[in-house]
């Protein structure tokens, strides 16, 4: 965020009976379409829940999805900022702050015919 404030993405848990007795649980992280600011990263983003929509997304006796659809959409660009970070997030085995430090960016490849 622009604001560095924390921020909520959508998701879905549950747990099952498996047919040996075991639980399992499982969880997802719901997608969108990007926004214009993730959409030159990747074609897809988390859905991130509006602070307004924390309580509606965690109640339980919800059971309507029309009643969380409107937040489903992605979040506004000039909420958000961005910054190159390393490829140490390519790997689960990196969980430490050190994945989120800006680097920077890398060198523009030139372009052989604009020389």
């Amino acid at each position: 965020m622009k604001d560095e404030a924390t921020f909520a993405v959508a998701g879905l848990w549950d747990h099952w009976n498996r047919p040996d007795g075991a639980v399992l649980e499982t969880f997802t992280i719901l997608t969108t379409l990007a926004n214009s600011l993730v959409g030159d990263i990747h074609d897809r983003m988390p859905v991130i829940c509006p602070p307004e929509a924390w309580e509606t997304w965690l109640d339980q006796k919800v059971q309507m999805p029309a009643s969380v659809h409107p937040f489903l959409a992605p979040y506004p660009a000039e909420a958000m900022k961005v910054h190159p970070v390393s490829d140490r997030v390519n790997s689960a085995v990196n969980d430490d702050p050190a994945c989120i430090q800006p680097i920077a960016p890398p060198p523009q490849q030139q372009d052989l015919f604009s020389l």
